[in-house]
């Protein structure tokens, strides 16, 4: 008797409604891009400097590509609204194809609320199949500031919870997930030293994550015997070496809650290589190296990572 792919098609129903709902989202993102990348001011004593609101996390956080900051998205200081939007795109060497957009706003450089849609071609896996996913954030600057308490050794600290929504239930349900929806709660720490490294400067994140999501999300959440969530490490570090270009490393662990339904579900960690431009107050460019690990049965995903991004 011939075995069922994990990967059955969708409805006709799902076929239509996922391409429309994909549509809004990145209609939303377009427009706050121009928005932003028209609105954006010109940098006035008592500004942020340059930069150190980081790029988009996938997820939709400010921050690093693959992990947030305790920094808050946005040009605007304690006593302004800024905000940003994002596309990302990166394309893996056996044809997994990854699209992102998404926008946040930082309320007073205090809080954050990010919201990030994701589309995953499968390649010749599923030929014209992909994943859809869904991301809504929010953070909280609790302590510190990453870049004026030079003289004190304790980093910016926030805290914050992602609620993440895969569309196609069957398909994840297939691989062994329990569940197309769940939070992620995460603390993150970030610091920037000044001239820290050669006259340049300097700067360090690390996150704790409790999660069950498998591939970020996009294979559902939790699996046969791994029902609770984990805690996972994640870190960014970067160099600064113009104060318009960043060149840094990151790296996020990820729960391996599939592997019980064989090896070709087993999860790796994700790192990349980046290197961030910052053009002008209003905008950014990140190229970064990626590699993902194992994504059903294709070992060793890895390619390259483009992401735009516009700030105010």
């Amino acid at each position: 008797m011939k075995s069922k792919s994990p990967f059955s098609p969708m409805s006709r129903v799902q076929a239509r409604r996922l391409p429309e709902k994909a549509q809004w989202w990145r209609l939303g993102c377009l427009g706050l891009a121009a928005a932003a990348a028209f609105m954006a001011p010109k940098a006035h004593a008592g500004d942020r400097l340059l930069g150190t609101w980081g790029v988009s996390e996938v997820d939709g956080a400010g921050g690093g590509g693959l992990t947030p900051w305790a920094t808050i998205t946005g040009t605007g200081s304690s006593n302004q609204t800024g905000g940003s939007a994002f596309v990302t795109h990166l394309k893996t060497q056996d044809g997994y194809d990854l699209k992102i957009g998404g926008a946040a706003v930082g309320i007073k450089d205090s809080v954050e609320l990010s919201m990030a849609r994701w589309s995953l071609k499968l390649g010749d896996v599923v030929p014209g199949k992909a994943i859809e996913m869904s991301v809504l954030g929010a953070k909280f600057k609790v302590a510190g500031d990453a870049v004026y308490d030079q003289d004190k050794a304790m980093p910016q600290i926030a805290v914050g919870a992602q609620f993440k929504q895969v569309d196609d239930g069957d398909l994840v349900k297939s691989l062994g997930a329990t569940s197309t929806s769940d939070i992620d709660v995460y603390a993150t720490a970030t610091k920037l030293w000044l001239g820290g490294l050669a006259g340049r400067n300097v700067l360090a994140s690390g996150t704790a994550r409790l999660t069950r999501a498998n591939q970020f999300g996009l294979l559902g959440f939790g699996g046969a015997g791994h029902d609770r969530h984990k805690l996972q490490l994640e870190g960014s570090l970067g160099v600064m070496l113009r104060d318009d270009l960043v060149l840094g490393t990151e790296y996020r662990m990820k729960p391996n809650n599939l592997e019980a339904g064989g090896a070709a579900l087993r999860e790796d960690a994700a790192w990349d290589v980046f290197l961030a431009w910052f053009p002008c107050r209003g905008g950014s460019l990140t190229l970064a190296w990626v590699n993902l690990g194992n994504i059903v049965g294709k070992e060793d995903q890895q390619g390259l990572y483009l992401s735009a991004q516009a700030s105010f």
